[in-house]
């Protein structure tokens, strides 16, 4: 209890990747701001939730994985977390479980408690590609959880139906700083003149990607070496991964600079002309600090070819889905994924200024769509997940609450579901 008599909120808050720990890490922030720092908070996290106070159940690395044929020999260690997490949360128990993105853990561990008979609010941050594929796991998500937070505008419709409440709070790259790099700094800090061509390389923040992607993009550099001549390249990384990125981009041109803190990769940003980033959430934060990029993917063959079969959606790069439109090039796959095609995407960025020009107004456009009314991601977030809290303490009878629909951020006009 607080000095004032009050009950302090306890969650159990579980991110099974980096992306997912820098959200939740976000979200503690903002809890502990909107609680005036009455918090207690329990889970699993990364570095970025570390230092928000979070002592992580398990290490995040154990879980940060993606792919069927990546997830398949993980799968015995995976599950025991699962376990473990299960338990832990009955034997702590927190007022709400919330889980962030990473569905393939987090799901398990919704289905787990729910089939031990917990009843205490499970709320889920991060929609599921619904739109994309695998449209029936709405409805299967709809059997566990109690709220969903979503990033994109047009996503609470497609669980609301199946009778998931859902709020849209915003993208949290809002209150990133993406936009707020100095690459004046950059340079300085690195020894990098004014004139000198600077470029953003981002293989990924999971250990298979990182394996598959470094050895393309490093083949990508050296045709672009051979095709524009020296330039020095940035590679922004995680804890996660980092030795993997050092030891793989040890051989690329450029004499890499690898960056392993936020600020850095910020200021790195704003001294690129422009960037080559694996497929992801990095995306938005290269259209926020307006740099022109490319993105790029390749999975295990058999993952591959599985999602070829069910992937409804023709983008899958976020400021694509945005705009309606192909801005972004996208290299997916073995046969777009080729260093050949990277080097000249790269080449084109670098060089054209049409195209550099149409990049940063399609951007604009873009993040203008994922402003939600006045607050903070994070903000609307934490103040969702303590409304539900204050629900559950007004009917204490053990019904799972839901937020009512006038506490759902409305739709933005003109951003419709792919």
């Amino acid at each position: 209890m607080s000095a004032a008599g009050e009950a302090v909120p306890f969650l159990f808050i579980i991110a099974g990747e980096p992306s997912g720990d820098a959200l939740g890490a976000a979200l503690i922030a903002a809890l502990r701001e909107r609680t005036a720092g009455r918090l207690r908070i329990a889970g699993i996290g990364g570095e970025a939730m570390a230092a928000q106070g979070l002592d992580s159940l398990v290490p995040l690395g154990d879980l940060a994985v993606a792919g069927v044929a990546e997830v398949l020999p993980r799968a015995p260690l995976i599950l025991r977390r699962v376990r473990e997490t299960v338990a832990a949360i009955q034997l702590l128990r927190p007022d709400a479980v919330v889980t962030i993105d990473s569905s393939g853990f987090s799901w398990r561990i919704a289905h787990g408690l729910r089939r031990r008979g917990e009843r205490l609010p499970l709320i889920h941050y991060v929609a599921p590609m619904v739109w994309a594929w695998r449209g029936g796991r709405a409805r299967r998500m709809a059997r566990w959880y109690d709220h969903l937070l979503t990033l994109l505008p047009f996503e609470p419709a497609y669980f609301e139906r199946v009778g998931l409440a859902a709020s849209y709070v915003g993208h949290p790259v809002l209150e990133s700083g993406a936009d707020k790099g100095e690459g004046a700094r950059f340079r300085g800090r690195h020894g990098i003149g004014a004139d000198e061509l600077v470029l953003s390389v981002l293989p990924g923040s999971r250990g298979g990607e990182v394996r598959r992607l470094v050895p393309i993009f490093g083949a990508a550099l050296e045709r672009l070496e051979g095709m524009l001549g020296p330039f020095r390249i940035a590679v922004p990384t995680v804890a996660t991964v980092a030795d993997w990125v050092a030891e793989g981009v040890s051989g690329w041109p450029g004499r890499p600079i690898v960056l392993r803190g936020v600020q850095d990769k910020y200021d790195a940003f704003a001294a690129s002309r422009a960037a080559l980033a694996a497929s992801g959430t990095v995306a938005l934060e290269l259209a926020l600090a307006q740099v022109p990029m490319a993105i790029a993917y390749r999975l295990n063959p058999m993952t591959e070819a599985l999602l070829d079969r069910i992937v409804k959606v023709r983008q899958v790069n976020l400021i694509n889905l945005l705009l309606g439109r192909v801005l972004v090039p996208e290299h997916l796959g073995r046969a777009a994924c080729a260093p050949e095609r990277l080097a000249a995407t790269l080449a084109e960025l670098i060089g054209d200024e049409r195209v550099r020009s149409a990049h940063r107004q399609g951007y604009d456009e873009a993040v203008g769509r994922l402003r939600a009314g006045g607050l903070s991601p994070s903000r609307a977030a934490a103040d969702r997940i303590l409304a539900i809290l204050a629900a559950r303490r007004e009917d204490p009878s053990g019904a799972c609450p839901r937020v009512s629909r006038a506490h759902i951020v409305p739709q933005r006009e003109g951003v419709t579901p792919p």
